[in-house]
């Protein structure tokens, strides 16, 4: 069977980009293999598909570093039967390597235009266990409910209350926190009814926006 023209440059990405770097969890680094990450970016960027770093997806809005989304995945401690929460579908790439890892998730998006996108691109690929929902990502989605793992991909002044009380006990949020040019990322976990913070790595993500995002 021949292999798509990108296989080998999404080989190399998970080889040099995020197993060298140290993650090295089977399911995650199974799921970067598989997920064609040339099919989420603009036909404009396909050349820097599978490049190390941000790309632009249009309305201000970038598909993140695929370390980052590595990093990001792998800060959650998805379970295969866990449901997740993602804030900022953006180009919809992220949701896919959670619907990989995870039995449900759940994104949402505010910009229409990139939710419609993102829909369209899941539903080709055959993601039937992710749901792109249009509106304020800061509110979470109540509606599903306590998740095990939350992950914004955008900057967030402060940690949004609602993505806290929707945090399933011994769940995990992941996201970006601090100003608009630089942020920290911060891993929220709830144990015992209490939750712990874990600080981490400087990042730079665009902003949050929404009720509890940028103004």
């Amino acid at each position: 069977m021949e292999m798509d023209p990108y296989e080998r440059e999404r080989l190399r990405m998970v080889e040099e980009q995020i197993a060298r770097r140290g993650l090295r969890d089977p399911r995650l680094l199974t799921a970067l293999r598989t997920v064609p990450r040339h099919r989420f970016v603009p036909p404009e960027e396909l050349d820097w598909a599978y490049s190390d770093g941000p790309l632009p997806i249009g309305h201000g809005q970038t598909i993140s570093q695929p370390y980052i989304v590595a990093l990001m995945t792998d800060l959650l401690h998805l379970a295969p039967t866990g449901r997740v929460l993602e804030v900022g579908t953006g180009s919809g790439y992220q949701a896919a390597i959670l619907g990989k890892m995870a039995a449900e998730v759940h994104t949402v998006e505010v910009i229409p235009e990139l939710a419609r996108q993102a829909e369209k691109v899941l539903a080709e690929l055959g993601f039937a266990n992710v749901w792109v929902h249009r509106g304020d990502g800061s509110l979470g989605w109540p509606e599903a409910a306590p998740y095990d793992g939350i992950l914004v991909a955008a900057a967030a002044p402060d940690v949004p209350p609602p993505l806290l009380d929707q945090l399933a006990e011994g769940g995990r949020l992941v996201l970006p926190v601090g100003s608009r040019g630089f942020q920290e990322l911060q891993v929220w976990e709830r144990r015992g009814g209490k939750l712990h913070c874990e600080r981490g790595i400087p990042v730079a993500f665009v902003p949050l926006r929404g009720e509890y995002g940028w103004k």
